[in-house]
């Protein structure tokens, strides 16, 4: 089970309303006229339609679901060697935590490890679906049925940016699963999941699903369905079933602070498995499309320096050069808010669809730019494709705070940039929003800079709130400021 670490909070909020009224003086018939007055605003509000609750749903036969699918869930061991990093090399490293769960961190020889797993029949003819991460470095793969008899497993193909793996072992008439569809999972569904938690084999484990569509670090190709369903390591591959028994998803990772389960868990949509294991039994490998941007996610001072009605979209922070979103005119600024047809409502939406679509495939993006929409077509490169990349830049204080420089000839040509200031001093509201001396300021809002005055210039026309596209290492990011 891959592992991932987080923190949560909480916050409540309260609104208490009251109410007073004076009595300097009165009379009869004003008293009265104040009652019939209260009376019949209070029939208003009583004559007002209550929501009607929900009606409550009746929960699954998960023992009829474990009794019919549970023979296709199987067990999976692993045994080869892998090259373990010193511990601690990468102490350093934000991701470092983020680590997949098998044994034998530490050291820099080959040493000898096993892994244990799950998986599920999905053809009759011995084909399994299962996590990429659970067969890697292995040289021997072994599954377990629930009948207890153990096949050897070769393995066809794997895919670790899905973290998809593809099995194959020599029997007929196995037991298989019933393929769902994700699209129709929703928030407070019920779901299910069989698997071999810690080696204890055909464990079933329920809950609801918690969110859908969730975009995790290193895993920009799966829109992750999130649940509450207790799994651990070796329920890595396994099955997640909705409320009827069809399988949904495939149990990847989790969040933890421990190791183990900590309440959120995540599945990678079976129609992104499938889409791989169609592609890794045909050719044996796998091929995705690539459109050559970074996008990150809007907020709403992000929003309003756009002129966005909400923070909607896929803000593009930079683009390959040569690139498929470079011919197709894509510039750093604007928001993706559809690809084909699909609405993108965060910037996780959009890797996903991409990295699922074929290299050759037409995109169709409906784009926001200077206030208003447009269309743009651009036709995908493959994944394996050299492209070439955003080239990394060596990086008035007036509202802003920064006391900035053109970039020299050199820079420039260093950089692959046409213009930009380099931040010499930052303060106020620009190192309040966290830019640093070094950083680049490519453009305000959308619109290119390359001179002091067009920095000022953009400023006074940005208001309240401006996004400076700032250009960092080898990265680009719009960052919001809150001027004044």
């Amino acid at each position: 089970m891959k592992l991932r670490q987080a923190t949560a909070a909480l916050t409540v909020a309260g609104v208490l309303v009251t109410s007073a009224a004076g009595a300097a003086g009165w009379s009869p018939k004003e008293w009265f006229s104040r009652q019939e007055s209260t009376q019949s605003g209070a029939a208003a509000t009583a004559a007002a339609p209550a929501p009607a609750p929900v009606a409550p749903a009746t929960a699954p036969n998960y023992r009829a679901i474990v009794d019919r699918f549970g023979p296709a869930v199987v067990g999976i061991n692993t045994e080869g060697t892998m090259k373990t990093a010193a511990r601690g090399d990468n102490d350093d490293d934000p991701f470092s935590q983020f680590f997949r769960g098998v044994p034998g961190r530490g050291g820099q020889a080959p040493v000898p490890v096993r892994g244990q797993g799950s998986g599920f029949i999905v053809g009759q003819d011995g084909i399994i679906l299962t996590n990429a991460h659970v067969v890697k470095d292995a040289s021997e793969v072994t599954v377990k049925l629930s009948d207890r008899r153990e096949f050897k497993a070769r393995v066809l193909g794997s895919d670790p940016a899905t973290d998809v793996a593809v099995l194959k072992i020599d029997a007929t008439k196995l037991p298989v699963v019933t393929l769902g569809d994700p699209k129709r999972l929703g928030v407070g569904d019920y779901v299910l999941a069989i698997g071999s938690p810690f080696g204890f084999e055909q464990s079933a484990t329920s809950g609801i699903v918690s969110a859908k569509g969730r975009s995790l670090p290193g895993d920009a190709y799966v829109p992750f369905i999130q649940t509450d369903v207790a799994v651990n390591p070796g329920n890595s591959g396994g099955p997640l079933f909705d409320a009827s028994g069809a399988v949904v998803g495939i149990n990847s990772q989790i969040y933890s602070q421990t190791g183990g389960y900590m309440g959120l868990s995540f599945a990678i949509p079976i129609d992104v498995a499938l889409s791989v294991k169609d592609q890794i039994v045909a050719t044996g490998r796998v091929s995705h499309a690539r459109l050559g941007v970074a996008v990150q996610e809007l907020n709403q001072t992000l929003a309003d320096s756009f002129k966005l009605p909400q923070p909607e979209g896929a803000l593009v922070s930079s683009i390959d050069r040569n690139s498929p979103a470079a011919k197709a005119g894509l510039q750093p600024g604007d928001v993706i808010l559809s690809y084909n047809g699909q609405a993108i409502a965060r910037s996780g939406d959009l890797p996903a669809q991409v990295g699922l679509a074929k290299p050759g495939d037409q995109a169709k993006m409906e784009v926001w730019r200077n206030g208003r929409k447009e269309t743009l077509t651009a036709t995908l490169a493959g994944s394996s494709d050299k492209l070439a990349a955003a080239a990394p830049a060596s990086a008035s204080r007036g509202k802003l705070g920064v006391a900035v420089r053109p970039l020299t000839d050199e820079e420039r040509q260093e950089a692959h940039l046409r213009g930009g200031l380099v931040v010499e001093q930052a303060g106020g509201a620009a190192a309040r929003s966290g830019v640093e001396p070094g950083d680049i300021i490519v453009a305000i809002n959308g619109t290119p800079v390359a001179s002091v005055p067009e920095l000022q210039k953009r400023l006074e026309q940005a208001g309240g709130q401006a996004a400076l596209l700032v250009q960092r290492g080898e990265t680009q990011i719009f960052v919001p400021v809150k001027l004044g």
